[in-house]
């Protein structure tokens, strides 16, 4: 052994000498099939580290670890014996409980018949970095024996139920067996067998030998433990459910939920999810979900009486939100991931969604944070918004639901939503830059546009309704101005020029006149050359150049109807059923 190879082995090995954390894990080196192998292994590998221990493990084969350690320091030398090539490279942790009796050292617990002595030499010893197989030498230089079927059959017919449900549930976290974990074999249990054994090159024979049975638990259990999946009952939310506690750590409480953020740069977060409520809670919370930037927009979306499901998933992240109704209880969770991780985390999710469990009559007292009800989706500590890159108004112009908004930007969006829900975009006509928007499903508006074409005098009263300030407000607003002229600044016609302070969000509004009529719509506050105008003059489009064209393309629009002029609650009250928020999103 190098001086070099001895540093690091003194260095690892008295990590936290003395502590007194509870010595609960294990590094598993490798199993072999029987108790001759498995010591002449122990031996061989103590020979070059100390705390080598073996075990006879439940599956009937016989491990070699190292150990017993704190969670902590097995995880430090699992680490840096791997990644110094001593040990092999699927070595992993082991919290120890399909180990019975202790066969190394010898004499420690088990006591087998005497066998012949085996004297090892350690410069046959294998190479560390190798994977040992069941075709390979042992150091012994004797091969594995080869089991028959016969054998395998007796070898399974003694196994007990548990150890069955464990070959289940191994087959199932592998994605070959969907049925329930029972432990009884019948042709479901055979085919996924079969199927397990195809995909990893051996006979498909529907019966596990020795050795497959004891690979297909250890990398079932390899894996789980690099995950770290433990089952956490949190008593504040009254939930229980199986966790990646490898990959994510608690942070804070802020109800309705429960953050579990990323571990060493794991990518993963997890939120739980507990608060009291009605179904127009449970709808509430559904719909402040689908703006969190944790739950991208290309997915399923699912929403019940009594529950709901959301998936997300862009060339970053992954998420998938589960949450029910239940007794006056709304209780689920969110699993958000790295989109290179989608293959293993789909076994997590699994793990979740079976492990998932509310406890009790209680949910997340909103005394640990800020409630929901009492504050914007934006201020929840830990999660962001996704905010849309235009947000503008327009107004329903026909009776199923059409609305018209200006055109600019529209183009080029991922995703169009009116008020919230998609749209897609129908028109965009260049030439006058206003756009025409179609519902995916059938509405029913509680105003719809009634357009004149008739010249409006100058100087008269308009109004604008839009939502100037998109993010604040949740319903339209009037703002009330003058018309100046019926052309544009630079004598245009079709235009017609304003006395009126509009902001960015207002564009794509209606304008009114006195009696309610649609006169125009609000267009961009940039003249040619893209000078802004002052913050008092805005410009919008004549109904009179938009209604012959938009006749042109099939769209039927209702004429206003003259009369006199209506008071202010009243003209608020018709904006307020026709005027919508108009949402760009990428």
């Amino acid at each position: 052994m190098s001086w070099l190879t001895r540093a690091i082995l003194v260095a690892v090995f008295s990590v936290c000498a003395g502590g007194a954390m509870a010595q609960n894990a294990w590094v598993q080196i490798e199993a072999q099939p029987s108790l001759r192998e498995g010591e002449a292994r122990a031996r061989a590998w103590a020979e070059t580290l100390p705390d080598i221990s073996g075990f006879v493990m439940s599956t009937g084969w016989y491990a070699v670890t190292l150990g017993p350690f704190s969670d902590d320091v097995a995880a430090q030398k699992l680490q840096v014996l791997r990644g110094e090539r001593m040990i092999p490279s699927d070595s992993y942790l082991s919290d120890g409980r399909n180990y019975r009796q202790q066969f190394w050292p010898v004499g420690a617990a088990l006591q087998p018949q005497p066998e012949p002595e085996v004297t090892v030499d350690p410069a046959t010893m294998p190479d560390a970095t190798a994977t040992p197989t069941p075709d390979r030498a042992t150091p012994e230089g004797l091969a594995a024996p080869v089991e028959t079927l016969a054998e395998a059959r007796a070898a399974e017919a003694a196994l007990t139920r548990p150890e069955r449900e464990l070959i289940q549930t191994a087959l199932q976290w592998k994605g070959f067996y969907t049925a329930g974990i029972d432990g009884a074999f019948g042709p479901g249990t055979r085919n996924s067998i079969a199927a397990w054994q195809s995909a990893n090159g051996h006979e498909p024979t529907g019966v596990l030998a020795s050795r497959q049975r004891a690979d297909l638990i250890a990398a079932y259990e390899g894996e789980r433990a690099a995950l770290g999946l433990t089952l956490v009952e949190d008593a504040q939310a009254a939930i229980a459910v199986e966790m990646p506690m490898g990959l994510v750590k608690f942070d804070h409480y802020d109800p309705p939920f429960v953050h579990y953020n990323e571990k060493d740069g794991s990518g993963v977060r997890v939120l739980l999810i507990s608060q009291q409520g009605d179904q127009n809670t449970l709808f509430g919370l559904y719909d402040v979900m689908q703006t969190l930037e944790i739950v991208p927009l290309e997915g399923a979306r699912e929403r019940s009486r009594n529950g709901f499901t959301l998936t997300g998933q862009n060339d970053r992240i992954h998420s998938h939100t589960e949450v029910t109704l239940r007794g006056g209880l709304i209780k689920g969770f969110t699993l958000i991931y790295p989109a290179k991780d989608a293959k293993r985390m789909e076994r997590v999710l699994k793990a979740m969604q079976g492990s998932f469990k509310s406890l009790g009559d209680t949910a997340l007292d909103d005394t640990l944070g800020q409630p929901l009800a009492e504050t914007r989706a934006d201020l929840l500590v830990g999660l962001d918004v996704r905010k849309p890159v235009l947000a503008q108004s327009g107004f329903y112009m026909d009776a199923k639901g059409t609305v018209l908004t200006a055109a600019a930007g529209l183009s080029a969006c991922n995703r169009i939503t009116v008020d919230g829900t998609e749209f897609d975009l129908a028109l965009a006509d260049p030439t006058l830059e206003i756009a025409v928007l179609t519902p995916r499903n059938i509405l029913a508006p509680m105003a719809v546009a009634k357009f004149q074409t008739d010249a409006t005098r100058l100087n008269t009263e308009v109004a604008v309704a839009g939502y100037p300030y998109p993010e604040a407000l949740s319903a339209p607003v009037l703002t009330f101005g003058k018309l100046l002229d019926l052309r544009g600044l630079a004598g245009e016609p079709g235009l017609a020029r304003l006395a009126l302070s509009a902001r960015a969000g207002d564009v794509g509004g209606p304008l009114f006149n006195a009696s309610g009529a649609v006169i125009g719509m609000l267009m961009p506050q940039t003249a040619d050359g893209g000078q802004h105008l002052p913050a008092d003059l805005a410009v919008a489009l004549q109904s009179a150049a938009m209604v012959p064209m938009l006749a042109e393309r099939g769209f039927t629009l209702a004429a206003a109807q003259g009369s006199g002029a209506l008071a202010v609650e009243d003209l608020s009250r018709q904006a307020l059923g026709m005027t919508v928020q108009v949402s760009c999103w990428n």
